[in-house]
């Protein structure tokens, strides 16, 4: 049973095994989380024979350690793991875990330091020891004595002059020395890690790994070898907040950082986007020189990893939580909509379309909310406005139940009374009151409803340009106006065919006055001495549904 009496569940628990119709009984609290959505069990009463001895062991995972050799450190996994680990003195000295793996002066600085190694040690022994059964200080012995013997192992082939000086020897000329060496990566990798420790800043290291990609062997498994060790630490500074912010620039709010990323990441299919695409020229930044040279080299198949890095990290972010403009709903959605070209025009080359779909639809959520959609309609729109406003907002969201918010959110602006007062008060002509309905029942079916959401819209703005056209009576006034009658027609014909009015009680009555006027001899007479006219009647007959 459920409850929300704690008290009452306790005593229907225990009146269940007084009565002896059950065995055991047990009472939990649940609690849900609302970031992960899931329940947490805490049980807060049991009695009876429970089926403690008969609980099957626990699995155990592997007792060894993830990394039992130097070799292991090398691997991208645990270099991810120690980047998460020695993140904070990583950025104090302006290093990535590829450099602090293959620079001796890294690796004596840390271990000076102490305090920092202690404390990336003992946080990854706890889980670990706990998810293999093992003692905390039993583990934490392991990994000292690992990162002792991969200290000493680099330490020693620095002092024997194993690894290479790519400034004094080259870059191809040690890639094609060491390429068939059993340690090439680590040996080669020392050399790199060597020749970007001079660098000031980010960017400046970004420049040397890029001058090196420059001076890699023309091809064969020497140049692969050398693009390789290179993406390793061009990915790192990549996935660090404070290398991308060097790269990109400063400052920027979650929309414009995205689509930095996204135009380093495709260049090419973001430029040629924005060659015909004015809203994504608007909207995407101009990248910096160094970044530009970047973008290019990112292209090369050699660094696709780092491209589908830089992918991830990208769908992350649109995941994410985080406002993409804050303080300016209308433009969030501009941003949007320009990724969402820019990475489907590099789909496959970046991501997964798949991938991309499921991370904007994942977006589409927050707008469809009443917090974003309060923020995006403001205070100081009209009703009509908010309409217009929505029927953007509903084109640029995707997945059924996103559109179908969206939709609802348009349907109750165009059915409030508000809308009706406004439309029917507005100091405008009822002809360009007709008008701004018709071109919002044509945009409410183009934005990507779902007819059985869209059709009572339309249904409902065909009504209300109904009581407006009754209002000023247009239809009759043009059917009775003294003006040439090919004249009436055009207009009237408009009207019906809903490029002038919105289908409904209003086309239909010009519809109705179209035929008489149709059928008038006078009308005809002129049509026979205009014959330029013939043709644009004829196709207006055919939109109203006027042709037999």
């Amino acid at each position: 049973m459920a409850s929300e009496n704690r008290a009452g569940a306790i005593a229907c628990a225990e009146d269940l095994m007084k009565e002896g119709r059950v065995a055991a009984a047990k009472v939990t609290k649940e609690t849900l989380d609302e970031e992960t959505r899931e329940f947490q069990t805490v049980t807060i009463f049991k009695t009876g024979a429970h089926e403690a001895g008969l609980k099957k062991a626990k699995v155990r995972e592997q007792v060894e350690a993830l990394c039992v050799t130097p070799q292991d450190l090398y691997t991208i996994h645990a270099r991810e793991r120690i980047g998460r680990l020695l993140e904070a003195w990583l950025e104090r000295n302006h290093a990535t875990p590829f450099e602090l793996l293959h620079r001796p002066d890294l690796v004596e600085q840390l271990e000076t330091s102490g305090a920092d190694l202690q404390h990336a040690v003992q946080t990854i022994a706890v889980p670990e020891a706990l998810a293999r059964g093992m003692s905390v200080h039993e583990l934490i012995r392991t990994f000292q004595a690992l990162i002792e013997r991969a200290v000493e192992r680099l330490l020693t082939d620095f002092r024997r002059g194993v690894l290479p000086d790519v400034d004094a020897e080259g870059f191809a000329a040690a890639a094609e020395r060491l390429a068939h060496e059993p340690e090439r990566g680590y040996l080669l990798g020392a050399g790199v890690a060597a020749a970007i420790a001079p660098a000031g800043s980010w960017t400046e290291k970004v420049t040397r790994l890029l001058d090196l990609a420059e001076a890699a062997p023309a091809s064969g498994p020497a140049r692969q070898l050398a693009l390789a060790t290179l993406a390793q630490p061009l990915a790192e500074i990549l996935g660090c907040k404070p290398g991308l912010e060097d790269i990109l620039g400063r400052g920027l709010d979650v929309g414009a950082h995205l689509a930095a990323l996204t135009r380093l990441a495709a260049a090419e299919a973001v430029d040629a986007l924005i060659r015909i695409e004015p809203s994504v020229a608007k909207v995407m930044p101009t990248l910096s020189p160094s970044a530009a040279r970047l973008a290019r080299w990112l292209a090369d198949e050699a660094f696709i990893e780092v491209r589908a890095a830089i992918g991830q990290r990208i769908l992350r972010e649109l995941s994410g939580p985080r406002r993409l403009r804050r303080g300016d709903a209308a433009a969030e959605i501009d941003v949007l909509r320009a990724l969402a070209m820019s990475l489907t025009a590099a789909a496959g080359q970046l991501l997964p379309l798949e991938d991309v779909q499921a991370a904007f639809s994942t977006r589409s959520k927050m707008l469809v909310t009443g917090e974003f959609v309060e923020a995006y309609l403001g205070q100081d729109r009209t009703s009509h406005e908010e309409a217009r406003a929505l029927v953007w907002l509903t084109e640029n969201v995707i997945g059924a139940a996103n559109k179908r918010v969206a939709g609802r959110w348009l349907g109750a602006v165009v059915a409030s009374l508000k809308f009706e007062k406004e439309l029917r008060n507005a100091p405008e002509t009822a002809a360009v009151r007709l008008a701004g309905l018709a071109a919002l029942q044509r945009a409410t079916a183009r934005c990507g409803l779902v007819a059985e959401d869209y059709a009572p819209i339309q249904a409902k703005l065909g009504d209300l340009g109904g009581l407006v056209e009754a209002d000023a009576r247009l239809v009759a006034q043009l059917a009775q106006a003294r003006a040439p009658a090919v004249h009436r027609l055009t207009l009237l014909l408009r009207l019906a065919s809903g490029e002038s009015a919105p289908l409904g009680p209003a086309a239909d009555r010009a519809r109705a006055e179209a035929m008489k006027l149709v059928r008038h001899e006078d009308t005809r007479a002129e049509l026979s001495s205009a014959p330029e006219q013939v043709e644009t009647v004829r196709d207006l007959i055919q939109r109203a549904g006027l042709a037999a």
